[in-house]
């Protein structure tokens, strides 16, 4: 018998813009009194509705429940730029690429991920918030432009395509004249975060009990574990842990993941003449050439932009931040859009994602029928859909070449002590921006 109590729950300040633009969702249905259950599932962003529907699928009339602290596409899963990457994305890395077998790996795992999407999308009737529009890298600078060029050499090594774009060819799709290069590839498939999420909530009702603004304040672990909120509990055999970075506020992988925040800007909507003086598609996204420069993507009549990064091992940051950090952003944007001055940003927020030192999961089973399905090195949306699907498959007894290969990783490494964990993380967050140079 044991007991985690969490040191912290997820409080996300402000909502995205992509939640915002929603309407208004039903009032929450909260856990209150004591249940019983067959699985909980901690968590209700891609990872944990993977898990619920996998297991939908893998034992139909299971007691499925899931608890979520915030609304239902509130926190991280609501806060990204929306790519469902299927190439190398390696954040850590200069040029988003890996080593080949690695890559020819991850590729292949981050398909099947989409695809598990791809059928909740098609099932849920999500197919608006879902689009296989490819993805565009930018370079608006030399380094930039050398950086894509050993890029499509490596993709070009594993035998996948793409097309090398010019300067024109960017200003046709984006409007923009900021970049002198890019490069286009066609298997990201782009997704409205908060309302894919959502939506796959909606589909699992009848499935799975889906509750909303329940942190689990502790889990009691034992024959059957006991997993409690402020106002109720659930007694249960099997739980899965799909919190990305909170599983450390329970104890688990302490010291071993990297807590990152990023940041991002919604404009408000674009007027037509507006989009006439922009000119380009009206749908696209565009990551930057270097990893740590800002993304960019619009969605018809409103631009996102993406940039800058801190590490917080607390979890939390502060409005007077995401207020500076809009600053950024401003700035970002006006390089980019000089056709567009009067337009401001209509909603700023930021962003929670984990990481660990060796670019790794935190996968499996962590306890008697406790498993783990959360650090998803900055992919949130894929990774967090492929890592939920593979531990249902783990902890239902099905398991599978994907399970085995993510089992076959290492575990987390241990992250350096502090203060020079903090220090070093800072410093380094704080050169790669700066090299980012116009790129951000």
């Amino acid at each position: 018998m044991a007991l985690h109590t969490a040191i912290r729950t997820p409080a996300d300040q402000a909502g995205s813009g992509w939640y915002e633009l929603l309407p208004k969702p039903p009032p929450p249905r909260v856990l209150e009194g004591r249940r019983r259950a067959d699985w909980v599932v901690i968590g209700g962003g891609f990872a944990g509705m993977a898990a619920a529907r996998r297991l939908s699928q893998l034992q139909p009339g299971a007691r499925i429940v899931v608890l979520d602290a915030q609304r239902i596409g509130w926190g991280a899963a609501g806060r990204n730029s929306g790519f469902m990457i299927d190439l190398p994305h390696e954040l850590a890395s200069d040029n988003y690429a890996g080593g080949r077998d690695h890559d020819i790996k991850q590729i292949r795992m981050n398909r099947a991920a989409i695809e598990f999407a791809a059928s909740a999308a098609a099932e849920y009737g999500l197919e608006p918030h879902f689009i296989r529009a490819g993805k565009y890298h930018g370079a608006a600078t030399e380094r930039g432009q050398r950086v894509l060029a050993e890029f499509e050499q490596h993709l070009s090594s594993l035998g996948e395509p793409f097309e090398k774009l010019g300067a024109d060819d960017l200003r046709r799709v984006t409007g923009t004249s900021y970049y002198a290069g890019g490069t286009f590839t066609p298997g990201t498939v782009m997704i409205q975060p908060a309302a894919y999420i959502r939506g796959v909530a909606r589909g699992l009702a009848g499935k799975a009990d889906i509750f909303e603004n329940s942190p689990v304040v502790s889990i009691k672990s034992g024959p059957a574990h006991t997993v409690s909120t402020p106002q109720g509990e659930v007694e249960t055999p099997r739980i899965i842990m799909t919190v990305n970075g909170q599983v450390e506020s329970f104890g688990f992988f302490r010291c071993r993941l990297m807590h990152i925040f990023l940041y991002a800007s919604m404009s408000q909507k674009l007027s037509s003449s507006q989009m006439s003086q922009l000119g380009g598609e009206d749908y696209w996204g565009l990551i930057p050439a270097d990893p740590l420069g800002s993304t960019v993507r619009r969605f018809g009549d409103r631009i996102v932009v993406r940039n800058s990064c801190t590490y917080n091992p607390s979890m939390r940051v502060s409005e007077d931040l995401v207020k500076n950090f809009g600053m950024a952003h401003d700035r970002s944007f006006r390089e980019r859009f000089p056709m567009l001055p009067d337009v401001q940003a209509e909603f700023r927020w930021a962003g929670h994602l984990c990481l660990s030192l060796n670019s790794v999961p935190a996968f499996g089973e962590v306890g008697q029928g406790i498993y783990s399905a959360c650090c998803c090195n900055g992919l949130g949306t894929v990774k967090g859909t492929l890592y939920g699907k593979l531990i249902a498959d783990l902890a239902a007894g099905s398991g599978g070449p994907m399970v085995e290969e993510t089992l076959s990783e290492a575990a987390p490494r241990k992250l350096y002590p502090e203060p020079f964990m903090s220090l070093g993380a800072k410093a380094k967050l704080w050169w790669l921006q700066r090299r980012a140079g116009r790129e951000m």
